[in-house]
């Protein structure tokens, strides 16, 4: 098992949500995130006032899979969140060394 974990643009969500799902993604988990990356932050104008965003509001996705759906996954999510312009996120690719299901016990792939 593999945990993917990418970052996104927010608007973006809704989209990958979908197409991981048609995929047969069972679950995600989902977090709101700030970070930087190449983009470094940004200026920002407010009320006439000049603003440095040195953090860019990102989400954050974790979704478990069976080693066999890893690279139609990353794919999906890069495919559907890619904009074609700075910032468009990152995805990091991890073992799973097991999971367990809370309610029934179910574990390994099981689980998921």
């Amino acid at each position: 098992m593999k945990l993917i974990v990418a970052a996104i643009k927010p608007f973006k969500l809704d989209e990958v949500r979908e197409a991981v799902t048609a995929i047969g993604v069972r679950g995600m988990m989902v977090t709101e995130i700030k970070g930087f990356g190449s983009q470094s932050g940004h200026t920002e104008i407010y009320r006439g006032a000049e603003y440095a965003v040195h953090y860019v509001p990102k989400v954050k996705l974790e979704i478990v899979v069976p080693d066999n759906m890893v690279d139609q996954v990353i794919e999906t999510i890069s495919s559907k969140a890619n904009t074609g312009k700075i910032g468009d996120g990152k995805i990091f690719i991890m073992d799973v060394e097991g999971a367990v299901r809370v309610r029934t016990g179910e574990m390994g792939e099981d689980a998921l």
